[in-house]
């Protein structure tokens, strides 16, 4: 009898255990869709990207993950067609990219559509009204420019010349860079620009050089920010020349050689991580991004746009606890849950400095997030503040 008892008690545990798994709700994975430019003018970007998604781990606030990763081609068409198919047919949760600056603009206007979160992999600058959905990863240009005309000022310039590009990112560099660079009593020569895809800006380097400015900003991403950058260096121009972030990636020094030795390059920190003082709070985790980054993929691979990537599941983990509370994953109430608790979760330290998003900041970087960078004897060395 008591053998019996035992059977039927063990019976209806495995029963009572069944009907639970039965009866309890599906779990579901948080589905990231992932927009880059992985071919094209901006695969230099959009490459190591996806690297820095390769660190990730399976699971982001307890829960798996399900990536899909599509490439837009450098172009914004197909970067909004991808973000359209992954809100559609995928469900996802969350939108990641693109590295192009144009591409992640197109994406935006799916994901304020769709309401779902963006986190954007390029400064894409967005009209009033129009970035509800969109958070950035890397630093804004506002912040970066002001990093570059603090130097200009410190080293004496007083004029300077603009060569960049004709798309969103040129822009919005021209636009802040400006600004402050007329607040701090700096002039402007003369602007030029050019297309990603261009292969010779002879023309534009004879005029900027001929400008006779005291430096040159040269507004490029990847490898293609050498070319212009070894335009005016074979015109004779012997004055100093600034890059921005999106160049701030070893395509640069390999292409450009000796022509680009000596330049200044404002940076994100996760490209020399070790040159901050151990009281910075990002130091910790670039230099731990720094390591695993470049066991895998080679001494000297680091790079700013995969720290971009890699950074996204720090800030995921940070808010998508707190978004579960609210609704499950492939629901509308957890995409809404996500943007709000990315409003309002404060401080998170992340490779690139730290980041506080807010309602009225959908950047969330400041000064503490960047790096004046020069090249020297084909390396990185990091310049005095």
């Amino acid at each position: 009898m008591k053998i019996k008892s035992a059977k039927l008690a063990l019976c209806s545990t495995v029963l009572a255990s069944a009907m639970a798994l039965i009866s309890a709700p599906a779990q579901a994975d948080i589905t990231v869709g992932v927009i880059l430019s992985l071919t094209g003018p901006a695969s230099g970007l959009g490459i190591p990207t996806k690297n820095g998604f390769a660190l990730w781990p399976d699971t982001i606030g307890g829960e798996k993950v399900k990536m899909i990763i599509l490439d837009d081609a450098s172009d914004p068409t197909q970067a909004s067609k991808n973000a359209r198919r992954l809100i559609s047919e995928d469900k996802v949760d969350v939108l990641i990219g693109s590295t192009a600056t144009p591409a992640a603009i197109a994406i935006s206007d799916v994901a304020a559509e769709s309401q779902t979160v963006q986190l954007a992999t390029s400064p894409v600058e967005l009209a009033e009204g129009k970035g509800g959905w969109t958070f950035r990863l890397p630093q804004s240009n506002a912040v970066m420019a002001t990093g570059v005309v603090r130097h200009m000022k410190a080293a004496g310039v007083k004029s300077f010349a603009f060569l960049g590009y004709s798309d969103a990112y040129g822009e919005g560099w021209f636009k802040e860079v400006t600004r402050i660079a007329k607040e701090a009593g700096i002039s402007l020569t003369v602007s030029e620009r050019f297309s990603r895809a261009d292969t010779s800006v002879t023309a534009q380097a004879l005029k900027v050089v001929s400008s006779n400015p005291d430096a040159i900003l040269v507004v490029a991403s990847g490898s293609g920010a050498a070319m212009p950058h070894k335009a005016v260096m074979e015109r004779g121009f012997k004055g100093k020349v600034y890059q921005t972030h999106s160049a701030a990636s070893r395509d640069l020094i390999r292409l450009g050689g000796k022509d680009v030795e000596g330049a200044f390059v404002i940076a994100g920190l996760a490209v020399m991580p070790e040159a901050l003082p151990d009281s910075h709070a990002s130091k910790k985790v670039a230099v731990d991004f720094v390591e695993k980054y470049e066991k895998q993929f080679g001494p000297g691979s680091r790079n700013q746009f995969a720290a971009h990537g890699y950074d996204a599941q720090i800030i995921l983990n940070k808010v998508v606890p707190e978004a579960l509370k609210k609704g499950k994953p492939g629901s509308a109430e957890f995409r809404t849950a996500l943007k709000n608790t990315l409003e309002n979760a404060g401080k998170i330290t992340i490779t690139q400095g730290v980041i506080r998003y807010t309602a009225a900041d959908h950047f969330g970087l400041g000064d503490d997030a960047r790096m004046m960078l020069t090249i020297q004897n084909g390396n990185w060395k990091p310049v005095a503040p």
